[in-house]
């Protein structure tokens, strides 16, 4: 090899040894008689010294190096007189004896450093140098670390990985496919999969009681911080089991994961109704880092002649701890941070528990003190606390006080990245409704169990129907989602009668798993958890693009390979496809 150790290897221990590193060159410091050049790899930096005891002519090539040369160097370790405690190898640096250039490079875009002085965009565009710098590096260690993990724990329980096919037929429940065309077939087209959900099914009736799989899936759908149009998840599914195998089972990788990668022993895993998640916390993915949970007042403000509460569905309002010192126009900012498109809502309505006692509101015309003491009891107030109040239509004032309550949680900085709070939601709907097509869709997917004794219901109350659903969230943040499966091909075929399907077109779309289920399919369920995700909160991000390698923007390109792109008029012939203007 062209080195004998690393850039983050040599200590003091290798005092005197002769030994040769590769790497980049990180920074150089021309003093005169000496030169300094800091040389880094993706294991450390180590500092080179060229002075009067150095070749003149390798002293020059030193001079001559730039940021970025890639070289490899031979030399003496020394005990650096100005020792840096902040590196690895800081007691010690290399007295250059030969120096090749392996390779020159031009300046880079931007800084090679952990604070960089490049956008976004422009990171993007050079991936292949944003992938040197230590913050990014490091992340994908991490995720490969974590990968280990899942791959060590579920096979020491007899989990088995198996892959499963990425070119697959398209299926119209869920996001939108994205499709490949077929030059052997003209006119057909494959799918990628968005999970291999229908696959691992079959693996169950095939008798492969445990499967797993760290899998690619893709889906052409709106993007943002935590999504990507191709991501990655751990597939698993289990035969014979209940829903609380499952949930002991998959608890236990990841207290093994936060265990083993990150020393942190998790607490409880507390288990919430979905029912309760919305009422409580307005998502059915709720961040308990945090209290501030949603206290309903409709019993206690309306009648009182304010036309806000009076006419609204429902009144709701949380209780920010210690925030009454906002002035007046920090409220009409939060205000009008409510009233922005994104979330919708009309106005705020708040309340003030003064540091003397006093109560006062923003409604004060319609409400007493007498009667804001009601408000004041329900929502367990002491001087010093802030009471902010939304009214509405239900479904959508929910929606909007969990914005309102996670951005408090952020401003009162209670959103904490490295406290960790999980949580099971379970007993999901087994369906929606969707306004748009006029009728139910399947919550998680077509293929999820009624619960038993909901099952009568379907035919006369099927939006109250539940699901033997579960989803685990941390902070605020959905990690991984699964359920028990239809294992029996009647209920399967009343399931998708529910949905809109034809006989013909469940037959169509899915007829290979129907027929399946009659060769004796054994009851079985399984989960996915969102790799990306879960790397993103090990890693303290907000987005997943920093613990993927190469990942695609906002807009689904990849701005590095300009893809996606047009291509030869010839591959579009040779595809049967006809271009439009």
């Amino acid at each position: 090899m062209l080195r004998t150790h690393t850039c983050g290897q040599l200590n003091i221990d290798n005092l005197g040894e002769t030994v040769s590193l590769t790497g980049w060159v990180q920074k150089s410091r021309d003093l005169g008689g000496t030169t300094f050049i800091d040389i880094r790899d993706r294991y450390g930096l180590t500092q080179l010294v060229f002075n009067e005891e150095t070749d003149s002519a390798v002293r020059e090539q030193g001079r001559n190096l730039g940021r970025e040369f890639v070289i490899q160097v031979t030399g003496k370790v020394l005990e650096r007189f100005n020792k840096n405690p902040k590196m690895e190898t800081g007691d010690i640096e290399i007295a250059v004896e030969s120096l090749e250039i392996l390779n020159a490079a031009k300046i880079p875009p931007f800084l090679i450093e952990d604070e960089t002085d490049g956008g976004e965009e422009l990171r993007a565009k050079y991936r292949y140098l944003d992938l040197r710098r230590n913050p990014i590096r490091n992340n994908l260690v991490l995720r490969h670390k974590m990968a280990q993990e899942v791959r060590r724990y579920l096979s020491d329980l007899d989990f088995i990985e198996v892959e499963t096919p990425v070119l697959i037929k398209s299926t119209p429940e869920g996001a939108r496919d994205f499709v490949v065309p077929s030059r052997m077939n003209p006119g057909e087209f494959y799918a990628l999969p968005q999970s291999p959900q229908t696959f691992k099914q079959l693996l169950m009736v095939s008798g492969f009681d445990r499967y797993f799989q760290i899998v690619k899936c893709f889906r052409d759908e709106d993007l943002r911080a935590d999504r990507q149009p191709e991501f990655t998840q751990i597939d698993c599914e289990m035969s014979f089991i209940t829903q609380e195998d499952i949930l002991n089972i998959f608890e236990g990788l990841t207290r093994h994961l936060f265990s083993k990668v990150k020393s942190i022993e998790l607490g409880d895993f507390p288990r919430m109704h979905y029912a309760d998640a919305m009422r409580l916390y307005g998502s059915d993915k709720p961040d308990r880092r945090f209290g501030m949970e949603f206290v309903e007042l409709n019993d206690i403000v309306k009648a009182k002649g304010f036309g806000v509460f009076d006419n609204a569905e429902l009144v709701v309002s949380i209780n920010a701890k210690g925030a009454a010192a906002y002035t007046r126009k920090q409220l009409d900012e939060l205000t009008e941070w409510l009233k922005r498109p994104q979330i919708g809502a009309t106005g705020l309505i708040y309340m003030r528990h003064n540091e003397d006692g006093s109560l006062k509101s923003s409604v004060d015309k319609f409400y007493n003190e007498e009667e804001l003491a009601k408000w004041s009891a329900a929502l367990d107030t002491q001087r010093g606390d802030l009471v902010l109040v939304l009214a509405g239509d239900t479904h959508k004032v929910r929606k909007q006080m969990n914005e309102l309550r996670l951005e408090m949680g952020s401003r009162l900085g209670l959103r904490d990245k490295d406290k960790f709070a999980p949580l099971w939601v379970i007993d999901f709907p087994l369906l929606e409704w969707d306004d748009e097509s006029q009728r139910h869709h399947a919550m998680h997917h077509p293929f999820t169990s009624p619960k038993p004794e909901d099952i009568a219901m379907l035919d006369t109350h099927p939006g109250d129907v539940r699901a033997n659903a579960y989803d685990l969230v941390i902070n605020g943040t959905e990690i991984g989602g699964g359920s028990i499966r239809i294992h029996d091909r009647e209920l399967q075929a009343l399931m998708f009668k529910h949905l809109g399907f034809s006989k013909e077109e469940a037959q169509k779309q899915f007829g290979f798993l129907m027929d399946a289920f009659e060769y004796g399919a054994p009851p079985h369920g399984g989960i996915a958890f969102g790799f990306d995700r879960l790397c993103s909160i090990f890693a303290g991000l907000d987005s997943i693009r920093d613990v993927i390698a190469f990942p695609k923007n906002n807009s689904g390109r990849d701005v590095m390979i300009d893809s996606p792109s047009t291509i030869a008029d010839a591959q579009m012939n040779e595809l049967k496809i006809k271009t439009t203007v």
